[in-house]
């Protein structure tokens, strides 16, 4: 199933899920089932309770216009948020993006090519925390915080997690996955590459309200497998800036779920993003956004996520 959060009433927020015409199934509609009141009440509510929804889908005969309701982030405050450095190609050109940046500012010289990707990154899974209340969904339009005037994008596949746990194994940890979702993982890099000199962070430079942009929906687990390799695309005003596969994560979430989970409860609800797709982003391209800007990550199997920059302080994208 697919699986969406949305608003007919502003403030009052609805589970609901696609139905074959792509319309919204109210679902909380048709049941008084308290598994069925919002996204993380049904994550929560475990496996009979998606159960019980396939049937309540299965049954309806009416379903909402998608264009006549506000569609929000389909887990608008999850229970926590993870996001991690999977792809090989982004850990190395990234890197590489971020010496250009600086030698840009002139505080290193200029790189002449990538340097090697950090031993460690083979050994384990890397993550950082990202901020839970700065989730925003699909169509919004994202205010830049006027500190910042590098503004850049970072396509990305992310898992919700169904199932609490600790010390799961790779094997068992499919069994743990809800289902997925897409993520924008938007950064000010000016803000993110000057703090993590301290060596901290990232802090500010992800920390600005509707940073992390997931939707448009939740695919259920069943439905979708990032190892068969889904197409991940990106375009910023139509034009195609980044193409990649999620066949090309060198840690998978069975891997992530397994390394974070080691004297660690994970629990229903958490978020875990995969990290950004090998030429997933700005950065790596060595061009960024400026205002007005629209940001539509495809990947296949779940859908298109678009997002707008209010930024009038940056009316032109840099460029190294």
């Amino acid at each position: 199933m697919k699986l969406v959060t949305f608003e007919q009433t502003a403030g009052t927020s609805r589970l609901g899920a696609l139905g074959p015409d792509g319309g919204i199934i109210d679902v909380a509609a048709r049941t008084s089932d308290p598994a069925f009141v919002s996204m993380l009440a049904l994550i929560e509510a475990g496996p009979q309770a998606l159960a019980a929804l396939r049937q309540v889908v299965a049954g309806a005969q009416e379903s909402l216009d998608p264009q006549s309701v506000r569609w929000l982030a389909p887990l608008p405050l999850p229970v926590q948020m993870r996001d991690f450095l999977a792809f090989e190609e982004h850990a190395r050109m990234a890197a590489w993006g971020g010496q250009r940046l600086r030698a840009h500012w002139g505080d290193v010289p200029a790189p002449n090519a990538p340097a090697p990707v950090p031993k460690i990154w083979y050994e384990q899974p890397l993550y950082y925390k990202c901020n839970r209340f700065a989730v925003s969904g699909p169509d919004t339009t994202i205010a830049w915080p006027e500190a910042s005037r590098i503004i850049d994008y970072e396509l990305e596949i992310a898992c919700i997690l169904g199932k609490s746990g600790r010390d799961i194994s790779a094997a068992q940890a499919p069994s743990h996955i809800f289902g997925y979702t897409i993520f924008n993982d938007l950064t000010a890099r000016d803000l993110q590459f000057r703090e993590m000199q301290g060596p901290l962070g990232p802090a500010k430079g992800k920390d600005f309200d509707g940073a992390n942009v997931l939707g448009p929906v939740i695919v259920t687990a069943d439905e979708l497998d990032p190892a068969a390799g889904l197409a991940m695309n990106a375009f910023i005003d139509g034009e195609l800036w980044s193409a990649g596969s999620t066949a090309t994560m060198h840690w998978s979430f069975a891997d992530i779920i397994a390394h974070v989970s080691r004297g660690e409860t994970l629990h229903a609800g958490e978020v875990l993003g995969s990290g950004t797709v090998g030429g997933g982003c700005g950065l790596e391209q060595g061009r960024f956004l400026k205002h007005g800007d629209e940001v539509v990550l495809v990947i296949e199997g779940i859908g298109l996520l678009a997002s707008r920059i209010d930024a009038p302080h940056v009316p032109e994208g840099m460029r190294l």
